[in-house]
């Protein structure tokens, strides 16, 4: 997919005032190596492509850190939370942001972001959860909600509908499913970790009217939270072997290989479903609001500058400048001439001729219709890293079948997030 859009390049074309240009003049140079944690999302290994430009204009080297979506957590708190300040730039995410906005951890975009780089532009939806208490801490660019990406052809052959229920989606599962012809009717993410298993298990709990506390005690492990993890394990008895570890990148690739019929994920993926390279189901595929009750798991991913890692004027005007620069109108325009479409998170690329172009139209109907229903599913909490982790192993047994009993092991995890919560009062 390769699409010819025109852009202006974000940092020689854009207008900024004298006053400003001259402070920006006396720090270039002045930051030999900008240090950014990143992880593999197009937006990201993108960037590679005119890094260049953006050393030339600061007389610097940007070094991005390619890390899994664990692994970059991690260093980034670790690094962080021990004042080391390796880093200047910091992958974050809607997850991480109350527990970073609290520790003093990176600054409100306002204070960095440069105004000609268009704050209100960002997509609202994303803005939202890049946000901890009324600022936001981020650029996000990727994000948005949930859709169901189905299997128009084998839905048909079936003689079944689009599925407007979860029941109506679970029974559709079981009648398509097929192991003996490797075609099976579900996959989702088993592997650990409160942005993996507990991302996409948290619509089924929340759906099914869960809720994380009672009062300040944990509730995830009530008689609901024990009926979505029974109808999330399953599910996974119609899912390609190994589904008990599977992160996001094992179901999208299962869902294109041709492997599976449903999948709920989030809507960046839907473009990924079009790729003629990578795609065998590439025109057969269908889009659609999750069926209800499932909520719609709102996320952004995207970069905010660490406090601790760029304390001088200097570094904090490249760090920010770079978040400016990589997340720009002018960015997206570049990527979706390049074929990129998957992560959007302007307003206006939204709008555009380009982005229309990119994607089916019933893709750009489901992301629209969804986003009503799109917010922050999990627990917005300081602590919800380390809750999320720990429920996500216990979940993880729980799908492997390393435990059976799901009350007893829900009652653990909740036992240990209620431990969390009392120590960070």
């Amino acid at each position: 997919m390769k699409l010819k859009t025109a852009f202006l390049c974000s940092v020689c074309m854009l207008a900024v005032p004298a006053a400003v240009r001259a402070q920006e003049d006396a720090c270039v140079g002045k930051v030999p190596t900008l240090n950014v944690i990143g992880q593999g999302m197009p937006s990201v290994t993108e960037l590679d492509k005119y890094v260049g430009e953006f050393n030339k204009k600061w007389q610097t080297t940007v070094k991005i850190n390619l890390l899994g979506e664990n692994e970059r957590r991690a260093k980034a708190r670790l690094d962080a939370s021990t004042g080391a300040g390796a880093y200047q730039v910091l992958y974050v995410d809607e997850a991480n942001t109350p527990e970073y906005a609290t520790a003093g951890w990176i600054y409100p975009l306002t204070d960095v972001l440069p105004a000609e780089y268009d704050i209100a532009d960002f997509r609202i939806d994303l803005a939202n959860v890049a946000s901890y208490q009324g600022k936001q801490y981020f650029a996000p660019f990727v994000g948005g909600g949930d859709i169901l990406i189905y299997r128009k052809d084998v839905l048909e052959k079936a003689g079944l509908a689009l599925p407007k229920t979860l029941d109506e989606m679970v029974a559709g599962i079981k009648a398509v499913n097929d192991p003996a012809n490797k075609l099976y009717g579900w996959a989702a993410r088993g592997q650990r970790g409160s942005g993996m298993n507990v991302w996409r298990w948290t619509p089924f709990f929340r759906g099914m009217g869960g809720e994380w506390l009672d009062g300040e005690q944990p509730a995830f492990n009530s008689d609901k939270g024990v009926k979505a993890t029974e109808l999330y394990i399953d599910l996974m008895k119609y899912a390609p072997p190994g589904v008990g570890t599977f992160n996001w990148s094992d179901s999208i690739e299962a869902f294109r290989g041709g492997q599976v019929a449903y999948l709920i994920e989030s809507d960046v993926f839907g473009p990924w479903m079009e790729d003629p390279e990578k795609s065998v189901v590439k025109g057969k595929v269908g889009y659609a609001p999750p069926p209800e009750p499932l909520g719609s798991a709102g996320w952004a991913h995207g970069f905010a500058v660490s406090t601790v890692g760029a304390k001088d004027d200097c570094t904090k005007k490249v760090a920010g400048d770079f978040v400016g620069w990589a997340t720009s109108k002018e960015m997206e325009a570049r990527r979706l001439a390049d074929g990129i479409a998957s992560d959007i998170g302007r307003q206006s690329t939204l709008k555009s001729e380009a982005f229309s172009k990119a994607v089916p139209a019933e893709y750009i109907e489901a992301l629209l219709a969804t986003g009503s229903r799109t917010k922050l599913l999990i627990m917005a909490s300081p602590v919800w890293p380390e809750i999320g982790d720990n429920l996500g192993l216990a979940l993880e047994e729980l799908f492997t079948g390393t435990k059976t009993d799901v009350q007893a092991t829900l009652d653990e995890a909740a036992f240990a997030a209620e431990d969390t919560l009392r120590h960070a009062k």
